[in-house]
């Protein structure tokens, strides 16, 4: 894990990096961000979490760092321990940690509760929704600690690694770490309600758009040709025909749409 600092004092903000090893979007912009070191009006911590995993270009060692919160120092895998050094270097600072997905191009937040930070914070980072995922949050970083994801576009892309740099400095410019404004927009609030599993085959295939509503009846993906009907509407998150090995994705139930506010003059 590296470990490194913005400005003195004692950070309250954090920005976390490389969580899995086959994302290394989020590593590019913490990088840039230490080869230019610019003025910040309060101190950031910078951390690339999962070094042994980059270096071998993979998703994790021995286990999903993401899912191996809050961790343990007596751990049998590398990132239970990983998971209680993070837990502990992060403390109590809000945290931007940043991956890449297989299944959606364009960015989207991702927390484990619509807080009252969240719904300030998020609408000023270009996303183009915020995902709650409370109900399948058990062994994620935001599970221990206080937490904004967000997915920066897709994996291994130039764009995401551009999208990267772009969110993570419109995080601490929200934050007031970096001077600024940012643009408030109108943004859509998810709510994973489901799994969708995915059985085992040899060919698969996705019918439907993330964020987009499915109706009930309407076939949604297949395996091996054969269709997987909606018994009911829903909005797909994170569907992709590859993403997960198991499952195509999640259903999700919209709760809300923040709106910008009006600036008064």
């Amino acid at each position: 894990m590296k470990v490194a600092q913005l400005g003195s004092g004692t950070p309250e903000v954090a920005v976390v990096a490389g969580v899995h090893g086959d994302e290394p979007c989020g590593v590019r912009a913490v990088e840039r961000l230490l080869d230019e070191r610019p003025a910040v009006t309060r101190p950031v911590k910078l951390i690339v979490a999962n070094e042994k995993a980059l270096e071998r270009q993979v998703r994790f060692v021995d286990e999903d760092l993401n899912r191996a919160f809050p961790g343990d120092p007596n751990a049998k895998t590398h990132e239970g321990r990983l998971a209680s050094e993070l837990v502990e270097e992060l403390g109590d600072c809000l945290t931007f940690s940043m991956h890449s997905t297989q299944s959606h191009a364009e960015p989207f937040a991702i927390v484990n509760e619509v807080t009252e930070t969240a719904t300030e914070l998020c609408p000023e980072l270009p996303v183009a929704a915020m995902v709650e995922t409370s109900m399948f949050a058990e062994g994620r970083l935001f599970s221990s600690v206080e937490t904004i994801e967000v997915e920066c576009g897709l994996q291994g892309s130039e764009t995401a690694a551009e999208n990267a740099d772009r969110l993570t400095r419109a995080f601490l410019t929200a934050v007031g770490a970096l001077p600024g404004d940012t643009v408030r927009r109108d943004l859509p609030v998810f709510r994973l309600t489901d799994v969708i599993q995915k059985g085992r085959a040899d060919t698969y295939e996705v019918f439907v758009d993330n964020f987009v509503e499915v109706s009930a009846g309407d076939p949604f993906a297949a395996a091996d040709g054969e269709k997987q009907i909606a018994e009911e509407a829903f909005y797909p998150i994170l569907m992709s025909s590859n993403g997960y090995e198991d499952v195509f994705g999640y259903t999700a139930e919209k709760l809300d749409v923040l709106t910008a506010e009006t600036i008064a003059d």
